[in-house]
């Protein structure tokens, strides 16, 4: 996972695999069998890493509003805290396969939506809770969060420099604050 996060998953082959453990080729091969079973088990490996970093600690929130500001948090603290070297692993699926077709392009795409997607549902929830405006289209609410979240992860990784993600949380927090109902106010 360190090593795609830097290099791309493409780069990620059972040879290259093997040469960085330092063991056999055949080795490697006798337990994943092809490049592709590498490559799913590797997305699969930085799941499983992303839930206990991000999801866990943000869904454990109560839901709506505070799990939608978890979300965003536990998103930029784990990329400032370089949980993987080249940045949030999954923004660099991203990058490297949006425009190629097969199976890794389809669990990449599936993974995206599924992340827009459980900040859109807690968006609806805090709108039904009246802590959000429910004039506001939580899809599109969701996307704009996205923006600088993904950003943050890019310049973050790009120049080491922490204001990039202090510029994130700011801009989250601005984002969240037109979108709540005035004080005292209800959100229909």
């Amino acid at each position: 996972m360190r090593l795609a996060s830097i290099e791309g998953l493409g780069s990620l082959t059972i040879g290259r695999l093997a040469r960085e453990l330092g063991v056999s080729k055949s080795g490697v091969f006798a337990h994943f069998r092809s490049k592709e079973r590498l490559q799913q088990e590797t997305i699969e490996a930085a799941r499983g890493i992303f839930q206990r970093e991000v999801l866990t600690p943000a869904l454990s929130a109560p839901e709506g509003l505070q799990q939608v500001e978890g979300l965003c948090e536990a998103y930029l603290s784990y990329v400032e805290r370089g949980v993987f070297p080249g940045g949030c692993f999954f923004a660099q699926l991203l990058a490297e396969f949006d425009a190629q077709a097969g199976p890794i392009h389809d669990q990449v795409a599936a993974d995206q939506r599924g992340w827009l997607t459980l900040l859109a549902d807690q968006i609806h929830t805090a709108q039904r809770q009246d802590e959000l405006l429910a004039q506001m289209d939580p899809p599109q609410l969701a996307f704009e969060l996205y923006g600088p979240l993904e950003l943050s992860n890019y310049l973050f990784t790009l120049n080491q420099d922490p204001s990039v993600i202090s510029r994130a949380r700011n801009a989250v927090r601005g984002i969240i604050a037109r979108a709540k109902p005035p004080r005292g106010g209800h959100s229909g």
